[in-house]
């Protein structure tokens, strides 16, 4: 096999995606119990700049007992190939085929890569569906984010992580060697743990769960380990550079996003911890950028500190710091001093003080202006903007608050500058309702709503200059809110699909939206039981998920943003939302 793969890989573009050996990979020929192969339902460049990926690598090659390869989803050259050709899907550091593994793990990372699941699985000849594998197939598990609501895709793994897996992804590694070659056993010793679930073992009532499931979490992130060799890729990624996480969690509470309730309770690592592994990383990657990850880096209540020691680092070892996406009440004038003059990148999401105050975001008419006069006055000239439309009880009166804030940059550019020359480059999303948000109830507008909006929106900044403006599709948002909040049932859907051509969804040139369009009716499924809004008192099919902020605090959130009413970020105040029944919280005080 190893000559024809190697002829293949002479004809794909970007064969360095498939050939491994990257610089500080591990050591793949030690004695192990367990082999596992990591795998990535997007292509190289996605993979290697997610950061998950890089920690599990990491910590499962780090156990004695455990070598840990990876596999990423090839792009369709590839694919064709290895299906003409009848081989089968292979990892990348010993293109051993994965189907000869004794664990399969998928990072799933968001809806429109569902699809690329069953793709994966068809290369590797491995049945999609749990229940047509037997003890001669490896146990297949998943988890990322899309783990907030696994039901859409849970009947094609064996068991699924619900949270943060560097802690549970070596409790059941050491279960499956202990019990290896019993899959009854392991499946029901797993079933035990906090963040697994296992779907063949849970209690299913009217086609929803009802086996509770806890949130895993690693409660001291400070000492949690962190990649100190991370893998150097063989090409240019997405994220080419190295990275440093400074916290987890967020203090926002912004109402639509799935990540800031998700990813509680907020835990911190030190200034002094986040300095020796920016050191470490630069000393052992040569990468020439490094960055600070985070949902919110500038709430980190020592970023200055952080910033001018890395800054120092960055220009003795000629290494560019790179800056992040800032929220417009967090920046200020000593976090972007001196920095690379390029594009600064904020998020305002409405146009109007009213909706912001909806959605909760924590930021004023007066915050946009301070911070663009500062950046103005230092030397930047290219603001990028990020919006989303279709939000709760939006008016067309709040989609025009977009084109007055740009308005306003633009007057505060020219004004500050006595200069015409801003790039100012918008950008709109459209809003999906997501489980574990205080908008889970909420409804999403319907496809044809979605372009009248963009359409209005186009037609009003086309007029500005110096402003560009992209948007994202509407039918893409749609299956994704589907997903989203989506059943068992919507299995069927995705095999349908997949079997109809679709994978690579989130790749506008592969999307096909007809086709999916197509599987759906003919799975019997009406969108509009998924998009539309929910009942308070429904159950929910992410309901049996404990994901320690509670059902009753969203509620209330829900609630209040009805009303029109914000809730102070629990930076300065603990809101009580239920996410220190995990662990502790950094600003949490106990109630």
């Amino acid at each position: 096999m190893k000559d024809k793969l190697d002829k293949i890989l002479m004809q794909v573009e970007k064969p360095a995606r498939y050939t491994g050996g990257e610089y500080n990979t591990p050591d793949m020929t030690k004695a192990a119990n367990l082999r596992y192969c990591l795998c990535f339902t997007d292509i190289y460049e996605v993979a290697m700049s997610n950061l998950g990926i890089a920690i599990l690598y990491d910590i499962m090659n780090a156990h004695p007992d455990i070598i840990c390869e990876r596999c990423f989803a090839p792009w369709t050259d590839l694919g064709q190939k290895l299906k003409q050709e009848d081989i089968p899907l292979f990892s990348l550091e010993t293109r051993t085929p994965i189907k000869d593994f004794d664990v399969i793990g998928f990072s799933v990372p968001y809806e429109l890569s569902y699809s690329n699941i069953l793709y994966m699985l068809d290369l590797a000849k491995i049945p999609f569906r749990a229940v047509d594998r037997d003890e001669n197939y490896p146990l297949i598990v998943g988890g990322g984010p899309s783990a907030a609501n696994p039901e859409p895709i849970i009947d094609f793994f064996d068991v699924f992580f619900i949270g943060e897996g560097e802690e549970s992804n070596i409790k059941f590694c050491e279960i499956v060697i202990k019990h290896k070659g019993d899959k009854k056993r392991i499946l029901e010793e797993l079933s035990g743990l906090d963040g697994v679930y296992v779907p063949s073992l849970s209690t299913i009532k009217d086609g929803v769960c009802v086996s509770k499931v806890k949130k895993s979490v690693v409660k001291d992130l400070d000492s949690a380990s962190f990649p100190k060799k991370p893998l150097v890729p063989n090409i240019a990624i997405v994220h080419d550079r190295a990275v440093v996480e400074l916290y987890r969690g967020c203090y926002a509470g912004c109402r639509f996003c799935q990540a800031s309730f998700y990813y509680r309770p907020v835990r911190y690592r030190e200034p002094e911890r986040v300095v020796d592994i920016a050191k470490t990383l630069i000393k052992n990657t040569g990468f020439d950028e490094i960055s600070l990850s985070s949902l919110s880096t500038g709430d980190y209540e020592n970023i200055e500190s952080v910033i001018l020691q890395l800054r120092e680092i960055a220009e003795k070892e000629n290494v560019v710091l790179q800056m992040p996406s800032l929220r417009l009440d967090s920046f200020n004038r000593e976090l972007i001093q001196n920095s690379r003059l390029s594009s600064l990148t904020f998020a305002p999401e409405a146009g109007t003080q009213r909706l912001r105050n909806v959605i909760n975001k924590n930021i004023t008419d007066d915050d946009i202006e301070n911070s663009m006069k500062t950046a103005f006055e230092i030397g930047y000239r290219t603001v990028k903007l990020y919006f989303m439309l279709g939000l709760p009880t939006e008016t067309d009166q709040d989609v025009m608050g977009i084109v007055d804030i740009v308005k306003r940059i633009r007057s505060i550019y020219i004004n500050t500058t006595k200069r015409r020359d801003i790039s100012i480059n918008v950008s709109t999303a459209m809003f999906v309702p997501k489980p574990c948000t205080p908008f889970q109830w909420a409804e999403q507008i319907s496809i044809d709503e979605m372009i009248r909006k963009q359409n209005m929106l186009k037609k009003e900044l086309f007029y500005i200059k110096g402003v560009r403006y992209a948007w994202h599709g509407a039918n893409d948002a749609v299956l994704e809110g589907m997903f989203a909040r989506g059943s068992r049932q919507l299995s069927y859907v995705i095999e349908s699909a997949y079997n109809k051509g679709c994978y690579f969804d989130s790749w506008s040139e592969h999307f096909k939206p007809e086709k999916w369009f197509e599987a759906i009716k003919e799975n019997g499924i009406d969108i509009n039981d998924f998009t539309r809004a929910r009942d308070l008192n429904e159950v929910l099919p992410w309901d049996f998920i404990d994901y320690g902020v509670s059902k009753d605090y969203l509620i209330k959130e829900y609630k209040k943003a009805v009303e029109g009413k914000v809730t102070q970020a629990c930076k300065f105040k603990c809101n009580a939302c239920g996410a220190l029944s995990l662990g502790k919280c950094r600003m949490a005080v106990e109630i």
